[in-house]
């Protein structure tokens, strides 16, 4: 049987920056795509990673919605940081944004992220 895939898209959220879309429901699960913290309006990002911690969460929480879905419905997450000693700033973040719930997590230190970003955050969730 075929999986049927349907495309999420919002103007809510910055567009993708290379050849992928922002989010792809499949199998009841919404896949979203790593997001930055770059404000969909401006196309600015912040310069702190507090502060682009927050515009992720703002652009991941509109990919969801778009979905059907939210940060309680969220299993996995991974949080790719260009440098780990913003690992407790991003958590402080993390904490605040997901809530009670908190899913399973990977986070990894990476040589570098698109535009040069901090912090980049891809999810994974239930869709009603």
């Amino acid at each position: 049987m075929a999986t049927v895939h349907q495309i999420v898209a919002t103007d809510k959220a910055p567009p993708a920056l290379g050849p992928y879309s922002q989010a792809i429901i499949a199998n009841g699960f919404v896949f979203c795509s790593g997001s930055i913290g770059m404000n969909p309006s401006t196309k600015q990002v912040p310069e702190g990673v507090a502060d682009q911690t927050n515009q992720v969460f703002d652009n991941l929480a509109a990919i969801l919605q778009q979905a059907g879905s939210s940060f309680s419905k969220v299993v996995k997450t991974t949080v790719f940081l260009q440098n780990m000693d913003d690992f407790a700033t991003v958590n402080k973040v993390y904490q605040e944004r997901m809530g009670g719930a908190l899913p399973a997590r990977a986070c990894v230190e990476v040589a570098r992220l698109p535009m040069n970003v901090l912090v980049e955050i891809e999810c994974t969730a239930t869709v009603n």
